[in-house]
């Protein structure tokens, strides 16, 4: 009987392009593979043990004779490429919407609402990620006031603010009234707020990251759960990619490692149900999350020391995120499938999964809650014996 899952996202975790990565013009995205050999090589031994050294040719990880540990990968059959993507349809959402109109810039419409709700003009709107649009246009914030807002190629609004810009309280406020004023038109679906601190040259973020995002728009693994008296704990940004739904409780963390603490804590603690963590590992230069990720495989074994019989551990990603490449954007790839626990069955090869949401419905079924619309359980492949 399976008591407890603890399940890991970590963020842009990528392992190859999907079929159609090329609509997206991610036919040559891999993450993990191309930080390996930016950096010639990875050392994760324990998620080499898991089986991770067969989902791809990764430098510096074997493909280990006999994991004790079940492996595979995930697609996406929901457009896009994202954390909203990503988690949702792991929790068995699958969303029918189109390719994300905001590859590059936002149009007039948003900018203008995006001006409207902060009472001043905004600067930046293009493709790019948060420490590059804060170096390149945090000067010009600093004299103008002007929020910077980008893209990330998906569905997302990302906005940046200096800590000495406008109260911290007024900007999230505005941020969720942009969220709101979006909903239900052809807006953005999330908006991230961002602030950061520090002088030109050397701003630096300051970890008060806040999403807000509209609720899922059919009932998730969560929801089922929730629902069937199990608890269910969100870690790190879970509670914000949710909007709070479905969560017995929420504990934020500013980083990915503080997340994982939290959550080697939990364990310790929590009697039943869903320990949902969200890490943000991958989200800088190749070297740095290299080292990154490589301490997180180090920390794996305070984590597995903490597991009973009836525990089931699941590793896995909610996007791709090429490193190598300049934007540094959600790229469209499968994510890896890494799965273990005490008396589970060990190297099963759970082979390719057409859909994230296979998952939330082995989540499901393992903790005896009812199924979801969506996903194929492959809960019978991980029974020992």
């Amino acid at each position: 009987m399976i008591n407890r899952v603890i399940l890991l996202v970590i963020d842009g975790f990528g392992i190859g392009a999907l079929p159609d990565a090329a609509d997206y013009g991610d036919a040559d995205a891999n993450t993990v593979v191309h930080v390996a050999e930016a950096v010639g090589g990875l050392s994760l031994p324990n998620l080499e043990t898991l089986g991770f050294g067969h989902l791809a040719k990764i430098p510096g990880v074997r493909a280990m004779a006999q994991p004790n540990g079940s492996f595979g990968k995930m697609g996406f059959v929901s457009q896009g490429a994202d954390s909203v993507v990503g988690y949702w349809e792991t929790s068995g959402v699958i969303q029918a919407r189109q390719a994300s109109p905001f590859r590059s810039v936002f149009p007039f419409e948003v900018i203008s609402q995006l001006e409207q709700s902060f009472g001043r003009k905004v600067i930046g709107n293009r493709l790019g990620y948060a420490q590059s649009l804060i170096d390149e246009y945090g000067a010009e914030h600093l004299s103008s006031g002007a929020p910077i807002v980008w893209t990330d190629g998906g569905w997302t609004c990302h906005v940046a603010m200096h800590t000495s810009a406008m109260p911290a309280a007024d900007f999230y406020q505005c941020c969720r009234d942009i969220r709101k004023a979006f909903k239900g038109v052809l807006g953005p679906q999330r908006i991230v707020a961002h602030s950061f601190s520090g002088e030109a040259g050397a701003f630096q973020l300051s970890g008060g990251r806040k999403d807000y995002v509209a609720e899922p728009p059919a009932v998730s693994m969560l929801d089922v759960l929730n629902r069937s008296g199990q608890i269910v704990m969100g870690i790190g940004k879970v509670h914000d990619l949710f909007a709070g739904r479905g969560l017995t409780r929420a504990f934020p963390a500013v980083t990915a490692m503080a997340a994982l603490e939290e959550t080697t804590k939990l364990i310790a603690k929590m009697p039943r149900g869903l320990l949902y963590a969200s890490l943000d590992l991958l989200t800088d230069e190749p070297a740095t999350a290299a080292t990154v990720l490589e301490d997180f495989d180090r920390r794996l074994p305070d984590l597995f020391e903490k597991l009973r019989v009836g525990d089931v551990v699941v590793i896995t990603g909610d996007h791709g995120r090429d490193l190598t490449r300049p934007a540094k954007v959600p790229t469209r790839e499968y994510v890896p499938l890494l799965v273990t626990g005490p008396k589970l069955s060990q190297g099963v090869n759970l082979g390719t999964r057409a859909s994230a949401a296979d998952l939330g419905q082995t989540i499901v079924e393992a903790l005896q809650a009812e199924r979801l619309p969506d996903g194929e359980s492959f809960f019978e492949a991980l029974r020992a014996g």
